[in-house]
């Protein structure tokens, strides 16, 4: 079976997917956002070097759980996609269990995931950080294009899509930049939720532990009301926010 860089993997909520799931962590990612919360995940030698057996059979004991719960496996990040080949296996032997599946992606590298992969894929939890292209350079360090292109192919394809959009204060919130981001999942037709997640500090001691300087940590977190208003613009497009 094909090898893989994984940091860890859990039982999670249904943040990741319906129902409980077991949620699979990859390591490396080629994006570096400024309100990234794990920047243990950037590099692949940080994770260990893991078979698809081992993960099915630490998966194995949650099996029944999960059915029961109406839950499933997600397979994140990182960034799943920078090992598109033990990724699309996983995914593969794990539909092979009977269980859904999802994938937890920013999309920057969707033109790795083949067909199979994404037959394999039940769900796509699509991060969509910026709609303004110079904005999400700025918070991320690469093109949004990629990421729209392959919102775009899954709506071709039928693929149902939650939409994951990171609200940062005196940056993601601008009206124009969220409005864009609401009419753009909108015309998909294939999204099914959209999640508006207030930027936070918690991952700010890991970087510390790293050595790192946090980009944001003067930033503000959201106030009640403007996530609220956020959420309201999604949803006058329809979208459930």
């Amino acid at each position: 079976m094909t090898t893989g860089s994984v940091l860890s993997w859990d039982i999670a909520t249904a943040v990741d997917g319906p129902g409980t799931r077991f949620v699979v962590f990859t390591a490396g990612c080629p994006l570096r956002c400024l309100y990234c919360q794990n920047p243990e995940s950037w590099h692949e030698r940080d994770g260990r070097r893991t078979e698809v057996a081992d993960v099915l059979a630490e998966l194995r004991p949650y099996q029944r759980f999960i059915e029961v719960a109406g839950g499933g496996v997600t397979v994140s990040g990182g960034e799943p996609l920078l090992q598109p080949g033990f990724v699309g296996e996983l995914l593969h032997e794990v539909k092979g269990l009977g269980l859904h599946t999802a994938l937890d992606t920013s999309g920057h590298l969707g033109a790795r995931a083949s067909d199979a992969l994404l037959a394999d894929t039940d769900l796509v939890l699509l991060d969509i950080k910026s709609w303004d292209r110079a904005l999400h350079r700025r918070l991320t360090g690469g093109d949004v294009g990629p990421t729209l292109d392959f919102a775009l192919r899954l709506a071709d394809l039928g693929k149902p899509i939650w939409v994951r959009f990171v609200l940062v204060p005196g940056s993601t919130d601008d009206p124009a930049n969220v409005e864009g981001v609401a009419a753009f999942a909108a015309g998909l037709g294939t999204v099914e939720r959209v999640d508006v997640l207030p930027f936070h500090k918690l991952g700010a001691p890991k970087y510390a532990a790293l050595g790192i300087p946090f980009p944001l940590a003067d930033t503000p977190t959201p106030d009640p009301a403007l996530v609220d208003a956020v959420r309201a613009r999604f949803a006058a497009h329809g979208l459930r926010a």
